[in-house]
């Protein structure tokens, strides 16, 4: 697989003559809706296969699989086009077999996403991953759970060989974080005691297999109750089977400073839970100053501590899925950037006929533009993810030898990220 960077003068066609494909079938990998709109500075996946196979009249995905000694999970992986489906006509080229990983090691992929995820997206998702949560079960006053519609989701991840994670947040009835409602499980025995029956219920219920706690915004004095808690939870869990996760915000020291980061215990987690996410996202925030979402550098600081108090097999890597435009000048207190997908970026880009630059430092891309507002121009700064981003993230993944990352959040496909981590390492299926 080449990642390639379109530069002046590029077009779908020549691009396709210098590697010996064809610009449809780019298109089709890339999922283009409008090939011909390329940006300078914009990156494409382009697959070389090792063999390939010219769909005929009366075959199936699953007779193809069959012939060729694979699965249709490794052909869906290996076509983007197929979106996660069986459909097929002929004509049709796919990708059966494709070049080594660039890492051998195996690794456990996951993505968080709401409940009302678009069917079609999460098809294009499940073939690569090991865990789907789906947010998010938040609790009331006396503990009782604020249950979701999952099932569906539940048993569709489960056909594909995924397993369902149950998420555990803080959040009230109101649907915000809040740092009184984790406190109450922290302070009332018999409250915490409800909840844990309540998670049990559920995972029994609904065949979860894995819960994964995010509990936000906690006073530092809270920090071993937090663990006090995943520790129970696990107890209760381990008899049936059930993986316990922890989220975690993303920190350079034990004694980091301030509400996100004091109620998370690096060390106590690492030791109470069977695996962390590292929530190693929103330095760029829609509140906050215009900047990378996951700039790698910063990134890598939170692994370097991360690592020196947590097992390695149990960290799981963040990942971003979407970027932000800001309005400049940016104004503390004021401004607020508006969230978009990363196709949605590189198209703005387009519309805006603006150049992507890629920063080395942070290894994201980024473009400015402009755009009028009451009869005057104004400058606009898009921060977003691509194919490059996302090899930065796996390669990081690699050298420190993590059990592999979480995407928040897949309710938006980008198909570039699923092709790199494709590429990058075989992706564990949870049920085989």
């Amino acid at each position: 697989m080449v990642i390639y960077t379109v530069k002046q003068g590029d077009s779908l066609y020549s691009i396709a003559a210098a590697y010996g494909t064809t610009a449809e079938r780019i298109a089709a990998d890339n999922l283009l809706t409008n090939p011909g709109e390329l940006v300078i500075g914009q990156t494409l996946v382009i697959y070389q296969p090792l063999v390939s196979y010219r769909v005929r009249n009366g075959d199936t995905l699953f007779s193809i699989a069959r012939q060729f000694g694979t699965s249709t999970n490794a052909l869906w992986r290996n076509n983007p086009s197929l979106v996660g489906k069986n459909d097929i006509t002929p004509g049709k080229t796919l990708n059966i077999v494709l070049p080594e990983t660039l890492y051998g090691r195996v690794v456990e992929s996951g993505a968080y996403v709401y409940a009302n995820v678009s069917r079609e997206v999460l098809q294009q998702t499940l073939p690569y991953l090991t865990y789907l949560t789906i947010f998010t079960y938040g609790f009331r006053d006396d503990g009782t759970l604020i249950d979701i519609d999952d099932g569906e989701i539940v048993e569709l991840a489960r056909s594909y060989g995924v397993a369902p994670v149950m998420h555990l947040s803080s959040l009230n009835e109101r649907g915000t974080f809040s740092s009184e409602n984790a406190a109450r499980i922290f302070q009332s025995e018999s409250v915490q005691d409800k909840l844990l029956d309540e998670v049990e219920r559920i995972v029994t219920a609904k065949r979860y297999e894995a819960v994964d706690v995010d509990f936000e915004y906690l006073e530092g004095q809270y920090a071993d109750r937090y663990v006090a808690f995943i520790r129970r939870l696990r107890e209760r869990m381990a008899p049936l089977g059930i993986e316990v996760f922890v989220a975690l915000a993303p920190k350079y020291s034990a004694d980091q400073e301030g509400l996100l980061y004091e109620g998370h215990d690096y060390r106590g987690m690492g030791e109470a839970a069977d695996g962390v996410i590292l929530m190693t996202y929103e330095w760029g925030y829609s509140r906050g100053e215009p900047q990378a979402v996951a700039p790698i550098d910063k990134v890598r600081r939170v692994v370097e501590y991360a690592t020196t108090v947590i097992p390695r097999e149990k960290i799981f890597l963040g990942t971003p899925n979407y970027g932000y435009d800001w309005r400049l000048p940016f104004v503390a207190g004021e401004s607020v950037a508006r969230s978009l997908s990363n196709a949605e970026a590189v198209a703005r880009a387009w519309e805006k006929n603006a150049i992507i630059d890629f920063d080395e430092v942070a290894q994201s891309p980024s473009y400015n533009y402009y755009e009028r507002e009451n009869g005057r121009p104004v400058e606009h700064v898009v921060w977003f993810e691509d194919a490059r981003s996302v090899a930065a993230t796996m390669a990081l993944i690699e050298e420190f030898s993590l059990r592999g990352f979480f995407v928040w959040n897949a309710m938006r496909y980008f198909p570039s990220l699923w092709s790199v981590a494709n590429n990058s390492f075989p992706l564990r299926r949870y049920f085989q």
